[in-house]
């Protein structure tokens, strides 16, 4: 496994395991309508991304240390073209995102409801974009 398939699987765990329960608790237990700022939630986000940053530091640093001397080395073409499929969706799971909680939820819906549709827009966009690396990495892709 090279070193960036395994920084895909390190970015797509570490957002599943730091974002699953922060959405599932804040779809279960939505904060009161028209209670903006809450800063009991705004500090769950905090902590659920600080958590995230870390396990991708920590796996990192541990990537480089069982790494020795292999490390990230320059992508190649079949890694440009990973990384350019892999964005171009997360590109456009963000676009859509965009539409639905920029252009179509404000009718609909206010608040925290349209705060954690984006935050989760921008999740989803990202864990989709490792996924396709993930994915891309096993399957052999080359473009």
């Amino acid at each position: 496994m090279s070193y960036r398939e395994k920084f895909a699987w390190l970015c797509l765990v570490a957002m599943l395991i730091a974002y699953t329960p922060y959405f599932v608790h804040a779809h279960l237990n939505p904060p009161p309508e028209g209670t903006l700022p809450d800063l009991s939630h705004m500090a769950r986000f905090g902590l659920t991304a600080a958590a995230h940053a870390i396990m991708v530091l920590i796996g990192l640093a541990y990537l480089r240390f069982a790494a020795r001397g292999e490390g990230p080395l320059k992508p190649d073409e079949r890694d440009r073209a990973i990384d350019r499929r892999s964005m171009q969706v997360g590109y456009w799971l963000l676009m859509i995102g965009l539409v639905v909680v920029g252009v179509i939820s404000p009718f609909t819906e206010s608040g925290w409801t349209l705060v954690n549709g984006a935050l989760f827009f921008l999740v989803l966009s990202e864990t989709a974009r490792s996924l396709v690396a993930v994915w891309s990495y096993r399957r052999g892709w080359h473009g």
